[in-house]
């Protein structure tokens, strides 16, 4: 079974050399080189990625995939966004096939059925349509044609359903943990000043972000929830703090952006790339 790519051509270029051109320029812009890979375990455990379109987001998300390359690129990756379209089972994986791109295909990891248990149900439906894993395959093939993945879409983000999450995928070991996620989502009634994009999106997410950098998971999910926060993927990247609770060690903010940096407007979305070590 292969997944075919949906958001090629929309959120990425869809032919490939103007896709390898693209990522390339996010590089570029959001580390000032091109990334050298290297094999082999290294230390970071898991990131915190964006998932927009690349014209927005991806030269943040490309700062988190440099330091993935210098740090020792994985043999397999566990991939958790949140489920957008609101279709198929509560939390979703995929155990078998391949997912396309225009940059070919990947597999998905064969012991993914080691997780499908519990609240975590073995579902294609959900994965469908949803772009905020698939995006993120592009860059790590930019890197490297040697991995496999496994996506996990989970559609609610309550802590009871988000710690069992976390706490099945917590058997894992030699994986990278990716969480993809936007931070703040906020329609302004019209062209918002520095100051009401600092005040409503920037002050909001530095919360979350906090409680990411203290590798607090049922902390980021009460300050999503206690300040109305509207980050799309806290339950994705809470889940990955719970499965490495007792783990990590640390954590780095890499660079933090808003859709305004690039094209200031009505609406604003916050990103960040972060590194769990």
């Amino acid at each position: 079974m292969i997944r075919k790519a949906v958001v090629a051509g929309h959120f990425y270029e869809g032919e490939r050399e103007r896709l390898m051109k693209e990522i390339k320029n996010c590089f570029l812009k959001g580390t000032g080189a091109l990334p050298e890979v290297k094999r082999g375990a290294g230390k970071i455990k898991g990131i915190v990625v964006p998932h927009a379109g690349y014209e927005y987001s991806g030269y943040v998300a490309a700062c988190a995939y440099r330091e993935i390359a210098r740090d020792g690129f994985p043999r397999k990756c566990i991939i958790l966004g949140p489920n957008h379209q609101g279709i198929g089972t509560t939390v979703a994986i995929m155990t078998d096939g391949e997912w396309e791109t225009p940059l070919g295909t990947v597999p998905i990891a064969d012991d993914a059925k080691k997780y499908c248990t519990g609240i975590i149900e073995n579902d294609e439906i959900a994965h469908q349509y949803e772009h905020s894993i698939e995006v993120q395959l592009p860059f790590l093939q930019f890197l490297s044609n040697d991995f496999s993945f496994i996506p996990v879409c989970i559609g609610w983000q309550e802590w009871d359903i988000v710690r069992e999450v976390g706490d099945i995928l917590s058997q894992a070991d030699d994986v990278l943990f990716i969480a993809s996620s936007d931070f703040s989502h906020v329609d302004f009634s019209g062209f918002p000043s520095e100051r009401e994009v600092d005040e409503q999106v920037k002050k909001k997410d530095m919360m979350a972000i906090g409680e990411i950098l203290n590798l607090d998971a049922k902390g980021l999910v009460e300050t999503v929830r206690r300040y109305g926060i509207t980050m799309c993927g806290y339950g994705a990247v809470a889940a990955m703090l719970q499965a490495l609770k007792g783990k990590a060690t640390g954590a780095r903010l890499l660079r933090y952006a808003t859709s305004y940096d690039v094209a200031p407007g009505t609406y604003c979305v916050g990103y960040a790339a972060i590194v769990i070590e």
